[in-house]
């Protein structure tokens, strides 16, 4: 076999010998199949023949390369060896190589497939073999630059731009031009720059718009997108109409009107009727209808004929213009003069009659405002290219030359044509001859109106093409409901929202003025031009990773004043209407939020969130926060005490719980649970519990997120938890966690240590610990509770158990309660000046609390504890002594020191009995006091050192008897609550 140049340009490069099917590491890695025998067994047959599941890569010139190629592709219907498909050799990196998704053509001889970017939950699919043929992409020109042309330039210019020019003046007439050309030319800045960010798919501007703001923006602005179009057909379809009258005034139905000019008679004016321009309209709008369910196909192929019209037609104007004055002497018409341009240039603001001929006493009023309105369609037209991206070759380069060369070129059109129209007429005749182009064309002026009327029956019909068309891409993506019966599978035609845009088209169409229709399109265009400059503003100032537009002619600034001007525009027009369309797009993405299924696009909002946390998270530092900026920020642990029914992530009034320690809901909780076992192999088991979790809090209303950790056991998870959840100031304050109510029924020996253990991580944390007991009885939001909270207050805590208690009572569930606090003293106090030292702490926190001050020692000389508490000291000192039996008989007989929970533990017994003798006083005070309290607060005693957990979990026992439904608290090492301002 010859040897392959890698230079490819002769001797003097590197020359290698290809791989051959017999090399030594060609089956050293055959051999290693997984599909195969064993390396011995099987790497003698691979010497006779290839193997059937490689093949081969043949580097040579001409026929060897093709004759080998044929030889060792094999047919996709032969069986491969011992049920195996055909392996990649990349198969050690554990997922698919670049040639099995990519189908690299130098590689393999099936053709490329695109890779595409599926929205999560999408299914798709991969062809293999020969794909269907692909249909003709369009360029430039034609896909982007004439479509652009042809809906820019339509009806407005040619039978109300020289209108515009009489009644606004040269003057105005060219900051009217400015200001809607300066809109549009900055939309198309933006929309170049995220158009150039990524592949496009159906949808236009919706899906730019849905995919940089949200699906409930882009759906609300795609509907009224889809309206604009809609309504902007029926606008072309009056205007061909209208053209249509004036030519043949004969095709009239109805009388044509008489008016006059400032009060002072002139000729007759023939204007259509109304009734006729209705008639014809829903005529036209019923055969433009039949002519778009034919199909687009044929529609594409009709469009470019349209063109010629259109450039024949300005062409003749401007020729008219030059010869005016000889042609027409007695018309009207000066000819190109100073002297016109002098009279023209201010303006002349009149009123007119529905068909815009001016009349003394006519009930239409115009000014600046409302002709921006009545222009503004005229530069519409810049999203043609967008609409077609599935059809272009480039996406990428054709949207950005074309749209602002259509953009640029058409704003220079009219900048030229005001001049020359209001140097060329007097303005008696620009506001009187609606027709003004037709007559002043040179010089075939009938062939110029059926130039305007082929060319705004194309605009009709693009119109009807595409709003179906985004009507149908917003139901596709199955965000709206509503919208459902509008869908169609892909490559078919939207016949249903084809009929719906013919219907809401002939709507429009018998309201029959044009005036009150085109600041209709206008909101509506605004809208839509809004929301692709603030999508570009957004990206831009957000500036993702994601964020790299090929088009690099932009900035954030100008995406800002785009946007701004765009509004501005839409108030100057009319604020009724400006409100109308702002209530609709408001209304539409408020039942988007309430109906629509939610969908994660990626879209800059979830980005500004993601910066504007990271910039928080920075701005709060490291130092503690300060007492009045502290937020309980609680870390609920969610991990039973025993076992929960099935697919129950946690206790069911945990969260209700959580709400509690919150002002109006305001606040974060993190709930957590552990799941015993190796992370490897309980990965997908905690993700699945981690969603059932997630669920349970957004069904609670609780703020909060939801974590699975995988650790051997609970203890070692929560350590973990403890020291590293949260981020900053942002990490949780308070452990929340059930009061092991069960330890004594299941597991007995490992419930004291893990639960003695969890509060001992959270001191040297410096974590606040609530626990809770009586979880099953917590009252909902529903549930209304009297009576009274009362704390017992033993140790400082910073304030925790106070601020607890202010933020129960703003709960719906306890606003009906007052609060007790119980000051819990020694017996040489002095109780009265406790009592007002307390009192007035509380007056400078602004709590209203009543103050009790009890001296411990009353209960040893004032009587016996209550008897259910007596018997369960006895109890409790029984089962002590037992276990601490016990620790010494084993300790004994292994000859050790005394151990408990797998260390050595100190005992001191008289200790012991002073511990559990303090509980049973202070749980004889709260059964007299508390019997009857909603709930109750009382400091939680630390867990003696070197102390068993059994001990400890007696003590608490002992502390909480009969009492059903209490907190327990133990503050940190600092202030949660302040006195000062």
């Amino acid at each position: 076999m010859e040897d392959v140049d890698l230079d490819g340009g002769g001797g003097s490069g590197r020359k290698y010998r290809p791989v051959l099917d017999s090399d030594r590491a060609v089956l050293e890695m055959s051999s290693m199949d997984p599909g195969s025998s064993s390396a011995a067994s099987s790497s003698q047959p691979f010497r006779d023949q290839p193997p059937p599941n490689l093949r081969k890569i043949n580097v040579g010139n001409g026929a060897t390369e093709a004759s080998n190629a044929k030889e060792g592709n094999n047919s996709p219907s032969q069986p491969q060896p011992n049920g195996s498909h055909q392996e990649s050799k990349l198969e050690l990196f554990g997922f698919d190589s670049l040639v099995n998704i990519l189908g690299l053509k130098s590689m393999t001889s099936e053709q490329a497939v695109q890779p595409s970017s599926p929205r999560e939950g999408e299914d798709i699919s991969i062809t293999v073999g020969e794909p269907k043929p692909a249909a003709p992409k369009l360029g430039t020109m034609m896909g982007v630059f004439i479509p652009c042309i042809q809906s820019i330039l339509g009806i407005i210019y040619y039978i109300r731009f020289s209108w515009i020019v009489g009644m606004a003046g040269i003057g105005e007439s060219f900051l009217l031009v400015a200001l809607c050309g300066l809109c549009t030319f900055l939309t198309s800045i933006s929309l170049s720059a995220i158009a150039t960010n990524g592949a496009m798919k159906g949808g236009g501007p919706y899906y730019l718009i849905g995919r940089a703001l949200g699906p409930e923006v882009g759906v609300s602005i795609g509907i009224c997108f889809f309206l604009g179009n809609a309504v902007a057909g029926a606008l072309y379809v009056l205007g061909a109409v209208e053209t249509f009258l004036k030519a043949v005034p004969k095709a009239g139905i109805f009388r044509e009107t008489v008016s006059h000019v400032n009060g002072t008679a002139v000729t007759p004016i023939e204007a259509p009727s109304s009734h006729d321009l209705q008639i014809y309209g829903i005529v036209v709008t019923i055969l433009l209808c039949f002519i778009v369910f034919g199909g687009v196909k044929m529609i594409n192929r009709v469009a470019p004929a349209f063109l010629v019209p259109v450039l024949f037609s300005v062409i003749c104007i401007f020729l008219g213009m030059f010869v005016a004055k000889k042609d027409k002497p007695s018309e009207g018409f000066t000819g190109l003069s100073w002297e016109t341009i002098k009279d023209n240039w201010s303006s002349d603001y009149q009123k007119t009659n529905d068909a815009g001929i001016p009349e003394t006493d006519g009930h239409v009023s115009w000014n600046f405002n409302s002709l921006v309105g009545l222009f503004f369609p005229a530069v519409t037209g810049i999203m043609a290219g967008s609409n077609r991206s599935a059809s272009l070759k480039d996406t990428q380069r054709s949207i950005p030359i074309g749209t602002l060369s259509a953009t640029l070129i058409t704003t220079s059109l009219y900048f030229i044509s005001v001049l020359f129209f209001g140097a060329v007429a007097t303005r008696e005749k620009l506001l009187t001859d609606r027709l003004l182009t037709a007559t002043v064309a040179w010089p075939f002026p009938s062939l110029i109106k059926i130039g305007i009327i082929l060319s705004t029956l194309g605009a009709a019909l693009q119109s009807l093409t595409g709003a179906p068309r985004l009507l149908a891409a917003i139901a596709n993506d199955d965000i709206l409901p509503i919208l459902r019966y509008f869908k169609v599978a892909d490559g078919s035609e939207p016949y249903a929202a084809t009929l719906f845009t013919a219907i809401l088209c002939g709507v429009c169409v018998i309201i029959g003025n044009l005036d009150l229709i085109t600041p209709t399109i206008t909101m509506f265009f605004l809208l839509c031009y809004t929301g692709v400059n603030l999508s570009c503003f957004l990206l831009d100032l957000l500036d993702a990773p994601s964020w790299r537009p090929r088009w690099k002619f932009h900035h954030w600034f100008l995406s800002l004043v785009g946007a701004l001007l765009c509004i501005v525009i839409m108030f100057l027009i009319s604020w009724s209407f400006t409100v109308v369309a702002l209530a609709l797009a408001s209304l539409i993405y408020k039942y988007v939020g309430l109906k629509g299924k939610a969908g994660d696009w990626g879209d800059g909002f979830k980005s500004a969130y993601f910066q504007l946390a990271l910039r928080s998270l920075r701005s709060l530092g490291e130092n503690q926060v300060h007492p009045k900026n502290w937020y309980p920020i609680p870390l609920v642990f969610c991990r039973p005490w025993g076992q929960l029914p099935e697919n129950v992530p946690c206790h069911p009034k945990l969260a209700d719980f959580a709400n509690c320690m919150k002002k109006k809901g305001r606040g974060m909780s993190i709930f957590v649970s552990i799941l015993d076992g190796d992370y490897h192999e309980c990965a997908e088991d905690a993700k699945t519990a981690c969603k059932q979790l997630s669920t349970y809090i957004n069904y609670k209303n609780c703020e909060g997120v939801a974590e699975i950790v995988v650790a051997p056991n609970m203890s070692e998870g929560f350590r973990g938890i403890v020291q590293t959840m949260g981020l900053g100031n942002l990490k949780p304050n308070i452990v929340v966690m059930r009061y092991p109510e069960i330890w004594r029924r299941e597991n007995l020996t490992e419930i004291p240590k893990t639960f003695v253990g969890i509060i001992n991580d959270c001191i040297v944390a410096n974590k606040a610990v609530v626990i809770v007991k009586g979880l099953d009885e917590w009252p909902n939001e529903y549930q209304k509770q009297y009576g009274t909270i009362d704390l017992y207050w033993i140790v400082r805590d910073g304030g925790l158990m106070l601020l607890l208690s202010q933020l129960l009572l703003t709960k719906d569930s306890f606003e009906s309660c007052k609060i007790q606090v119980f000051c819990i003293a020694e017996e040489d106090a002095d109780a009265e000046v406790l009592k007002a030292d307390v009192r007035k702490f509380l007056y400078d926190l602004r709590m209203q609390a009543e103050v009790f001050v009890i001296p411990i020692s009353s209960q040893e000389n004032g009587g016996s504890p209550q008897d259910e508490s007596h018997d369960a000291f006895k109890g409790a000192q029984q089962r002590i002594d037992d276990y601490l039996n016990k620790m010494k008989a084993a300790a004994k007989k292994d000859g050790t020191p005394l151990m408990a929970d797998g260390k050595r533990a100190v005992v001191n017994e008289q200790q012991v009995e002073k511990f559990l003798f303090t509980t049973l006083k202070l749980n004889s005070i709260m059964l007299r006091y508390s019997r009857m309290a909603a709930v109750v607060l009382v400091s939680l005693p630390p867990p003696p050192l070197n102390h068993p957990a059994y001990f400890y979990m007696e003590y608490m026992d002992m502390l909480l008897e009969n009492i059903p439904r209490i907190l327990i608290v133990r503050g940190y090492r600092r202030d949660v609550v302040t006195l000062f301002t």
